[in-house]
């Protein structure tokens, strides 16, 4: 077990995240805009050599082209382009090396702070008008210290960049034979569309929410139903699909409340991330996850949800 388990035990709703900044020119004047991602993507942060410059032959005007990196060939973004801001130039910008959905990427920011521990409950949903923007990139912003940190959805950023269309080439065309009910729990506006779509297309009856908060309440409405009325959760929901970053509850926090309860943990979960990778699958196996699947899987998940669901009537 590594020390980051040790100090971030699965289920407490925490996270660590590195705040890095980028100096945007204004008039005479510099302005800071400190942003944050998960320290769960990031493998390393290294220093950007010399003479790096995109090219008017680029997939996107933010896409530097590659730099070696030990036995890697590394692909770097701007993120200042990407954000459309008028990055001041500063010497020895950083590089921070993530890695998500099975993909290594260096994105050039102008500096990093440090990392930061905060609880996903100190972490607020973006403003209605990020939320409500087609390629929003904002998931949540925290405060720290005297400023905000926006947490930037880097997997909007790289899908962006994605010119071969492997977004809707994950539109999946599997259907049930029969009408499934499903609550969908992801902060990516873009990625709760899709979902949304392939769930309905597989003929469920599917409700999607922002976070794990707003799951809660919904899965704290039918428990109170079935105290009261009788019956079980499964009469009012088939399934719960869940990311695991979120803001105000992560997913493996929500799996473990739902599981812990003796009237919810009727429900089977399946937890759908970009994190989840073989060397972190013991963390859903902690918190009772019935299932996991990686992002990159996308076209699976409708068949995986589906055999889930049947798998689990015949254990009843």
């Amino acid at each position: 077990m590594s020390q980051q388990d040790i100090l971030l035990e699965t289920g407490t709703n925490e996270l660590e995240i590195i705040e890095f900044f980028i100096h945007e020119t204004s008039g005479d004047s510099i302005e800071t805009h400190y942003f944050g991602v998960n320290v769960a993507k990031v493998l390393e942060v290294v220093e950007a050599p010399e003479g790096l410059t995109g090219s008017e032959a680029a997939v996107h005007p933010s896409f530097l082209g590659t730099i070696p990196l030990r036995d890697l060939i590394l692909p770097v973004v701007d993120l200042s382009v990407w954000l459309d801001v008028d990055k001041a130039k500063d010497e020895n910008e950083p590089i921070i090396v993530t890695e998500f959905n099975g993909m290594i990427t260096g994105f050039l920011v102008s500096g990093v702070t440090q990392i930061h521990r905060v609880n996903w409950a100190e972490v607020e949903p973006p403003s209605k008008y990020f939320a409500k923007m087609e390629s929003n990139c904002i998931t949540g912003t925290v405060k720290i210290n005297d400023r905000f940190v926006l947490m930037l959805d880097l997997e909007q950023v790289l899908a962006d960049l994605d010119e071969s269309g492997n977004t809707q080439a994950q539109l999946s065309d599997v259907v049930s034979d029969e009408r499934y009910r499903a609550l969908v729990a992801d902060d990516s506006t873009s990625v709760r569309e899709l979902l949304r779509k392939n769930f309905s297309n597989a003929n469920f009856e599917i409700e999607v929410v922002g976070d794990g908060a707003e799951a809660w309440e919904k899965f704290s409405k039918i428990k109170a139903i079935v105290q009261e009325q009788g019956g079980s959760p499964l009469d009012h929901l088939d399934v719960v699909v869940s990311d695991v970053e979120m803001p105000q509850m992560d997913g493996y926090t929500l799996t473990r409340r739902i599981k812990e309860d003796p009237i919810l943990k009727q429900l089977p979960v399946a937890l759908f991330s970009s994190l989840i990778s073989k060397s972190v699958l013991h963390k859903g196996k902690a918190v009772m996850a019935d299932a996991q699947v990686t992002k990159p899987e996308f076209n699976q998940l409708t068949g995986k949800v589906i055999n889930l669901i049947r798998e689990w009537r015949e254990n009843l």
